[in-house]
């Protein structure tokens, strides 16, 4: 920031310098301008050198001066009266340049002429130039600075993943002090990530041993003779190791891509025909009726194994929470394509809505053991659409339920 704002400081003192010069060099101060201010004193100071020996000579080596006899030269009852007072008469001739006129014996010692007109560059010229001066170096300081936060601004819109984050702007840049503490955040974030890594791979597998020894255990004994009830216990027990197995499997898929941005695999894919194949596959029996409506194919590029799981995960989705129906609307938009899921389920709040793609956060609705979840399902499904350029919303749909949609480009930059 020393940098940015020394510049700045320099430009200001060298803007005031040159303004200063600029002026002084187009408006300077008239010698006569001043005459004319001060011709009270003026007049006095030669009329008393003109008294002095040799104070005419002193006088025209100074100013132009002319002699002339006094009954050669008309002059006005006033003026008279000036000269027998040894005061001096001014007169301006039609170029605006003053004469002084004085009386010295029977002569009359005229001083002049002497320019009192304004400076010679009368016209709008001079403040353009004086403009330009200051509006050029501002505009060119400007223009890299903002190219600078330009470029910064493009490496933040463009980083999926700390690693990816390119901030050097070069050692002349007024933004380097800036980029140098992004970097180093870059670097603590980092660190940061890998230790979440480590962490959660480490209290994964600790579960998974214990879990392990569990099951083990609950095979054992179920080689004994035991009742119905404890039958029945061992189930919930297995359905718990289950759940937990489940869980952390989750949480390593999801601290993986929470983690870092792979890389994606793009081809042409139609959604329309995705989607039907794995309703086909997700639907048990005849409800929910899926309702297809819009374009009847809509081909885009992306990775068609990331879209596949985000579309497992909202249609699985959509088929726990519904009653009856679930439309699937495809619309094209420009360059944009949409998928709109949509079902009349019990729906969730308006409120809750900024909460749906937050990772282990269950509403109050679905905290259920039939149809439960960890949480982790939309989360998955943001993360997948972001990596396409994409984002997916939660709204108001058509029917009473929830209304998802995803928006990604039909060709996505690869930059």
């Amino acid at each position: 920031m020393g940098k940015l704002f020394g510049s700045l400081y320099i430009y200001i003192i060298l803007s005031l310098l040159i303004l200063t010069g600029a002026v002084e060099k187009l408006w300077p101060h008239k010698e006569g301008e001043q005459a004319i201010l001060l011709q009270e004193e003026f007049s006095q100071s030669i009329a008393l050198l003109l008294n002095t020996p040799n104070g005419l000579a002193q006088v025209k080596a100074h100013y132009p001066t002319e002699v002339f006899a006094a009954v050669d030269v008309l002059f006005l009852q006033e003026q008279h009266q000036q000269l027998a007072n040894q005061q001096g008469v001014i007169s301006f001739n039609q170029q605006q340049q003053a004469y002084w006129s004085f009386l010295l014996g029977d002569e009359i010692v005229r001083v002049g002429p002497i320019d009192v007109v304004s400076a010679t560059f009368d016209s709008s010229w001079p403040y353009f130039i004086m403009l330009l001066l200051i509006s050029v170096p501002i505009g060119l300081w400007s223009f890299l600075l903002l190219r600078d936060f330009n470029q910064l601004q493009q490496a933040c819109k463009t980083m999926a993943a700390p690693e990816q984050a390119n901030f050097v702007t070069g050692y002349s840049s007024v933004l380097l002090p800036i980029t140098d503490l992004l970097q180093a955040l870059q670097q603590r974030i980092k660190q940061l990530l890998s230790s979440q890594k480590e962490l959660t791979s480490a209290v994964s597998h600790e579960f998974r041993t214990p879990l392990a020894r569990l099951k083990f255990a609950i095979a054992m004994i179920e080689e004994d003779d035991l009742h119905e009830a404890q039958y029945a216990y061992l189930d919930g027990m297995k359905r718990d190791i289950t759940e937990l197995e489940a869980l952390v499997s989750e949480m390593l898929k999801f601290a993986q891509m929470d983690r870092e941005t792979p890389k994606l695999n793009y081809s042409s894919v139609d959604l329309v025909e995705l989607t039907q194949q794995l309703v086909k596959k997700l639907q048990q029996g005849d409800k929910p009726k899926f309702k297809f409506m819009g374009e009847s194919a809509l081909v885009c590029q992306c990775d068609s194994h990331f879209i596949t799981r985000a579309l497992q995960n909202l249609i699985g989705n959509a088929i726990k929470y519904a009653d009856q129906v679930i439309e699937v609307r495809f619309t094209l938009v420009g360059s944009l394509l949409q998928v709109t899921l949509s079902d009349d389920g019990i729906g969730i709040a308006e409120q809750d809505w900024p909460q749906v793609f937050k990772p282990f956060i269950r509403l109050d609705k679905s905290r259920d053991k039939e149809k439960g979840g960890f949480g982790l399902g939309l989360a998955i499904v943001e993360k997948i659409v972001h990596w396409h350029q994409g984002e997916i919303i939660v709204q108001q749909g058509p029917l009473v339920g929830a209304s998802f949609m995803i928006t990604i480009p039909l060709k996505p930059s690869l930059n």
